[in-house]
């Protein structure tokens, strides 16, 4: 659990497994401000690039996020210019670290900050997700920067159509491209008492419909909804899943 003032408290969990991958390339945190209660910043980061350049990736993005968060001041800043600035940062170490070991690493990067007056910032860039739930309803979640979500958004293919379709996993941007990183970001004015957010990679939400997403982390305390979205994944995967990664932070009432 996450201290807050004492009108709401952030219950907290995060999951991160290897799949059937040989290696981990993904990273996960959710890391309370270290100065203001009831402020957190919740990074899941999906690295790509060879055996260890992915991991690479990956790490520099969860790196920044805690050097960029430690400046951060929810009385005097706004939080969109910080979510750009890490975004940014994460991207040139990436593109410095391919410089560094002659690798292709690259990561995307899916990011929610929420302030003790429980507004909220969501940003993302590639195809890892954050879903926003009120109770087992979703309210919203980011569109991926894929090929096949853009197929979805021309309404040429659906959305089951999309999880099965041959180039599922292309990307059209994500961070430690030559391109700079397609940058989405949206802010949510308040989150309510039963609202979660849900940041998490491609190997866990291609398993799952919103629905199933929402009635699970709405059902169970989030430690145990982390355990089982990740154990239903690597059920589903039938031994031939991706590395997975979330973070989970849902809104209660005080104790």
């Amino acid at each position: 659990m996450i201290a807050a003032p004492s009108r709401f408290r952030l219950v907290a969990a995060t999951g991160l497994h290897r799949g059937d991958r040989p290696y981990q390339q993904d990273q996960v945190e959710i890391i309370p401000h270290p100065r203001v209660q009831g402020c957190l910043l919740a990074v899941c980061a999906d690295g790509m690039g060879g055996k260890s350049g992915g991991r690479k990736a990956a790490d520099q993005v969860i790196m920044t996020a805690r050097q960029v968060f430690e400046r951060y001041s929810p009385s005097t800043e706004a939080a969109e210019p910080l979510l750009r600035q890490l975004v940014h940062e994460a991207h040139l170490m990436i593109k410095l670290t391919a410089l560094a070991f002659e690798e292709e690493p690259h990561s995307t990067i899916g990011v929610y900050l929420i302030n003790p007056d429980l507004s909220a910032w969501v940003a993302h860039a590639g195809d890892t997700r954050i879903y926003h739930f009120h109770g087992p309803d979703m309210i919203a979640r980011t569109e991926d920067h894929s090929y096949v979500q853009r197929l979805v958004s021309e309404g040429q293919i659906t959305e089951e159509e999309a999880n099965v379709h041959p180039q599922a996993n292309l990307l059209t941007g994500c961070l430690g491209t030559q391109t700079d990183p397609p940058l989405a970001i949206r802010r949510i004015s308040r989150l309510e008492i039963g609202d979660s957010l849900l940041a998490c990679s491609d190997g866990l939400w291609h398993y799952f419909t919103p629905k199933e997403l929402g009635a699970i982390v709405h059902t169970l305390p989030p430690r145990e909804a982390a355990e089982m979205l990740v154990g239903k994944a690597r059920y589903r995967a039938r031994a031939g899943g991706d590395n997975l990664s979330l973070a989970l932070v849902r809104v209660e009432a005080p104790a």
